[in-house]
């Protein structure tokens, strides 16, 4: 178990993803290091105001502590109470254009220790799109990128984790999904570090691929103030999400966390409006008949 290996590769990766988003964007990201007092640290890296991204936020972070915070030992109960230490990478991109989609990533190590007995680890991640206008070529090559990543180690890991990933980001209260889905693991221990690093990387390294040429198709197409409102109302379910469920957010929060590296997911403009309804056949009520629903687009 090279732990060493993966904060360098974590590391690196977070490296090559912001250099491809300033390639992209032609703006710079800001480069924010920081401590935990109570072990580890990391460097949160974001670009705000750019030509494509209104923020973009991709985080580097190898932390530790004396006890696994609730949010990491729900499913695990038998290890509350445990040493940690986690690493990963984490990235959210807001575009300014209303017809490019809002992006997550996130690939993470986690590893809880005990005196006296061999630590027990498991990896983490997966990445999804969140549009707020759909198109159906950009969904079937978000998810046919997803299903190359998983493909070299097993027929049947996409299926699994497509489904997990349409029953994790969904937002229980409002019954409908964030987003489009992609793919969503955790757990993962199987079958061994090695193959469970491996997959892993995979992931984070088909993350540009996915992403890069949907922005780069959708990035000139012109919009106004109608197509940013509902870009802003439709962010308000990403902030309810974030806020709500998700375990990142959580697990940040609870193991004291730097409070802005963990809250850069959140979008720089959003409103919610009460009891609103798209028009029936407007573009905007497409995104919930036609996406915002689980479907094999491979």
């Amino acid at each position: 178990m090279d732990l060493r290996a993966v904060r360098d590769y974590f590391s690196g990766l977070q490296q090559r993803i912001v250099h491809a988003l300033e390639t992209l964007d032609g703006g710079r990201f800001q480069a924010d290091s920081w401590e935990r007092p109570e072990g580890g640290g990391g460097t949160t890296r974001v670009l705000e105001g750019g030509a494509l991204f209104e923020r973009a936020g991709v985080a580097f972070s190898h932390v530790s502590g004396s006890q696994l915070p609730p949010s990491a030992s729900a499913s695990r109960p038998q290890l509350a109470g445990r040493g940690f230490e986690a690493t990963g990478v984490s990235l959210v991109l807001h575009p300014q254009n209303p017809y490019c989609p809002t992006v997550h990533m996130n690939v993470r190590l986690f590893t809880a220790t005990k005196a006296g007995e061999t630590p027990v680890w498991w990896f983490g991640g997966g990445m999804d799109l969140t549009p707020y206008y759909g198109f159906e070529e950009d969904a079937r090559h978000f998810h046919a990128t997803c299903r190359r990543a998983l493909d070299p180690f097993g027929a049947d890991l996409h299926p699994r984790f497509k489904r997990w990933c349409d029953e994790y980001f969904f937002l229980k209260h409002r019954n409908e999904p964030r987003g489009i889905g992609g793919i969503f693991f955790d757990d993962l221990a199987a079958p061994d570090f090695d193959g469970a690093f491996a997959l892993a990387r995979s992931v984070g390294d088909h993350f540009l691929t996915a992403y890069t040429p949907i922005v780069e198709r959708r990035r000139g197409m012109p919009y106004g103030e109608r197509e940013r409102e509902f870009q802003s109302y439709r962010r308000g379910r990403y902030v309810e999400f974030n806020l709500v469920f998700d375990r990142g957010t959580l697990f940040g929060l609870q193991s004291g966390g730097r409070t802005e590296s963990i809250l850069m997911s959140m979008p720089p403009r959003v409103a919610w409006r009460y009891d609103w309804r798209p028009a029936p056949g407007s573009p905007e009520a497409a995104l919930y008949t036609d996406f915002l629903r689980p479907r094999d687009w491979t």
